[in-house]
């Protein structure tokens, strides 16, 4: 992996920026810090007025693994184009068999994790999240959620930072959601950024030359072509996509 905003490596935008290109993030650990309690994740000032400017140039998506009402709470008001919750699958893919499902699943996990301090399951309607931040016992939090999960018709286990992801495995993902997202808003490429292992199901995508993929923060085992090193970079990463958009509508402009 290479930081994409290292000197040798920034003009590998360019050709995204001059193009009919897709831009799409995570949300939290992405364009907003991530926090230790989840329901205080907002954006920074500066970072809020970039992607508002970066809206107004390429069309924009967040696909999260927020609930999609939440996460629009969150952005409202940035002019973004499409807001995909649930690791991928509100809106489109948010069916009530998918539903039912998570309903019958979260009894086991709060049977399993009754005695565990420390752990919340937030149920966010077509998925589940179990944070364990505050749990002395991670490990054995862990355990106990995969041997849950393990039992589990059509289960997958996504982690993420101090949380287990709880989806079905026949409900749309985050790299199903940005290729609809693409499709839906007539883009021929995509950048997307992300920071964690829910984001990988976008960063195994093989498009060469389509999508380019930015994770925050190095990881040797991660599928994205290039890194920032951490969220606070997210800033400089908008303010070169405003610079590159920006340089193209003046040399369109430019005469002959």
């Amino acid at each position: 992996m290479k930081n994409i905003l290292a000197a040798d490596q920034r003009g590998l935008l360019a050709p995204f920026a001059w193009s009919d290109t897709l831009l799409a993030f995570d949300f939290d650990g992405t364009p907003a810090p991530i926090v230790t309690e989840p329901s205080r994740a907002a954006l920074r000032p500066l970072t809020r007025d970039l992607l508002r400017q970066v809206a107004a140039l390429y069309p924009c998506a967040v696909i999260s693994g927020r609930a999609l009402p939440d996460l629009t709470r969150r952005v409202g008001g940035l002019g973004l184009r499409g807001l995909v919750g649930n690791h991928g699958v509100e809106p489109f893919g948010a069916t009530r068999m998918i539903h039912k499902r998570i309903l019958d699943w979260r009894p086991q996990f709060e049977d399993a994790l009754r005695d565990e301090r420390g752990v919340a399951i937030e149920d966010k309607t077509y998925s589940l999240a179990i944070h364990f931040r505050y749990s002395r016992a991670k490990k054995r939090v862990r355990a106990k959620v995969e041997e849950v999960a393990s039992g589990l018709e059509r289960a997958r286990l996504i982690g993420g930072i101090e949380v287990m992801n709880v989806v079905p495995t026949d409900a749309p993902h985050k790299g199903m959601a940005l290729e609809r997202e693409r499709r839906r808003l007539s883009c021929d490429t995509a950048i997307y950024i992300g920071d964690d292992e829910t984001d990988e199901d976008v960063f195994a995508l093989d498009q060469p030359g389509r999508l380019l993929t930015v994770r925050v923060g190095p990881k040797s085992t991660s599928r994205a072509n290039f890194y920032i090193r951490s969220q606070a970079d997210i800033d400089s990463f908008l303010s070169a996509l405003i610079r590159l958009r920006e340089g193209k509508k003046s040399a369109l402009k430019t005469p002959r």
